[in-house]
């Protein structure tokens, strides 16, 4: 049974799935900062607040001793904004990477792989007729 699992473990689509999950994570983290250090101040200077912090209050909460707003009840919308923006960016650039790897198979399929079995089987047959 141990040996079966590490045949699984090691075949290589498994492993390709492996690095790409950590790059995926890595590459998640790039996002975000480009969302938040870039485009979030771009939108907050729009509605003139950092755009993270931009929410709905339902019900006004109270400041306490510490100067911290307790029990406040809000729809946080600029951090729901800004995840969607960040698997928007996720996207887009996963869709770039599939396009150029659907390219780039496209090519290798198009290379000339000289006569059809039937061409070579009529030019055998005209060979024959002579």
């Amino acid at each position: 049974m141990l040996k079966e699992f590490k045949e699984f473990a090691m075949k290589g689509n498994l492993v390709d799935i492996a690095v790409a999950f950590v790059m995926g994570a890595a590459f998640k983290d790039v996002v975000t900062s480009f969302t938040g250090g870039i485009v979030s101040p771009i939108i907050g200077l729009i509605f003139k607040s950092d755009f993270k912090g931009l929410k709905y209050v339902i019900q006004d909460g109270t400041v306490n001793g510490d100067g911290v707003v307790e029990g406040e009840t809000a729809i946080m919308w600029g951090e729901f904004l800004t995840y969607v923006i960040d698997f928007l960016i996720v996207a887009f650039v996963m869709f770039l990477i599939i396009k150029g790897i659907n390219a780039l198979k496209r090519k290798e399929e198009e290379v000339p792989s000289g006569p059809s079995d039937n061409e070579l089987l009529s030019e055998i047959r005209d060979l024959l007729k002579k």
